[in-house]
């Protein structure tokens, strides 16, 4: 990307402490010696019920350091959840944890990294990205917090391809647009950088290339990989910058009223980006030259859409008595974004997203 000689270079970046192992078959191959290099020797692993069978290999890899498998993980992790979860840690007398899954898994091992103080080893199935960042996330009477700390910044990431190759399609198709969301509000965020762009716009080439591949072939290794590639460099963008709009919206839809997430994701990233356009003329230049298109909020809804992904809110199974509501805790928070976030103008957005509008920024 060609920097234009009217914009100085003001920046900063701050580079994440973790170790990245990828290779097909490291889940069971690498796993072990990543604890043993970080000096673990009681590991608990965690997982959610759907991913216990892919955990379980991990743990018998593990033999003797493993010292237990915890399958309670469940989405947006529920602080009860996260109770029992470091419960079960200190009565297993862990030094470390492995978190074996998608987004629920990880960020249960956030959890207990969080309250435990335990390092992490995060062995991702699906292209949440939530291994790249020190963000945290738990779920408390409807209403989810977030926050950072790099204490549950994974010491080491092992990505394992043959992992993701039972990933059924839908959830393919959803997990990839969650992860292309890190990316794309990167792109736009307040503290980013060359090496961010840089990276976001590789990661999107990366993974806006293999959706198609993956639903056409969900058995080809290769385009999981490139997959897999993809969600971690989007994943690295999401760790290295501060989230806006898209990411606040989809928390507050996920917390307060229970939509799925990577679906979530899925569905308001058209919208949120064709409501930041106008205020993020760099961001769209990028975007559009990695997807060849001068419209990208409708080319990323097409994207998703074409491959069988939910379009709407209301599919799914939010009421249209929840939009104002949604709006208003959404537009309460405080975070940084590139255009001014207001009740209404959220709540156009919401009514765009629930009822299937083309996604354009004069709707708003």
């Amino acid at each position: 990307m060609t920097t234009p000689r009217s914009t100085p270079l003001d920046f900063a970046y701050e580079t994440r402490p973790a170790r990245v192992v990828f290779r097909s078959g490291a889940s069971v191959t690498a796993t072990p010696g990543e604890a043993a290099r970080l000096g673990l020797h009681r590991v608990l692993v965690v997982c959610g019920s759907r991913g216990e069978e892919v955990a379980r290999s991990v743990a018998d890899a593990l033999g003797d350091t493993c010292v237990g498998l915890h399958s309670g993980a469940r989405m947006h992790v529920p602080v009860e959840v996260a109770d029992r979860a470091v419960e079960v840690a200190r009565a297993a007398g862990a030094d470390g944890c492995v978190a074996v899954g998608g987004g629920s898994a990880i960020g249960l091992g956030k959890a207990i990294a969080l309250r435990a103080g335990l390092p992490l080893i995060a062995v991702p199935s699906t292209y949440s990205g939530s291994e790249m960042t020190s963000v945290w996330g738990l779920t408390e009477h409807g209403v989810k917090r977030t926050g950072r700390d790099s204490s549950v910044q994974p010491r080491c990431v092992v990505y394992d391809p043959e992992l993701t190759l039972g990933l059924p399609v839908p959830l393919s198709v959803t997990s990839g647009i969650n992860a292309l969301a890190h990316a794309v509000e990167a792109l736009y965020a307040p503290d980013v950088s060359p090496i961010v762009t840089l990276m976001a716009e590789e990661g999107v080439r990366a993974m806006a290339g293999a959706l198609p591949e993956v639903a056409a072939a969900p058995g080809d290794p290769e385009a999981r990989g490139r997959a897999l590639y993809g969600a971690w460099l989007c994943g690295a963008c999401l760790g290295a910058t501060t989230m806006g709009l898209h990411h606040k919206l989809c928390h507050v839809l996920g917390g307060s009223f229970g939509l799925p997430h990577a679906e979530t994701h899925t569905v308001v990233l058209p919208y949120a980006l064709a409501y930041n356009a106008p205020a993020a003329p760099r961001a769209i230049a990028v975007l559009a030259r990695v997807l060849g298109t001068d419209d990208v909020p409708g080319a990323l809804r097409e994207l998703a859409g074409g491959l069988g992904a939910p379009r709407t809110l209301a599919e799914l199974g939010l009421k249209e008595t929840d939009l104002a509501a949604a709006a208003t805790q959404a537009a309460a928070e405080s975070y940084p974004n590139p255009r001014e976030v207001t009740a209404h103008g959220v709540l156009g957005l919401l009514t765009a997203a629930y009822e299937g509008w083309e996604p354009r920024s004069e709707v708003f």
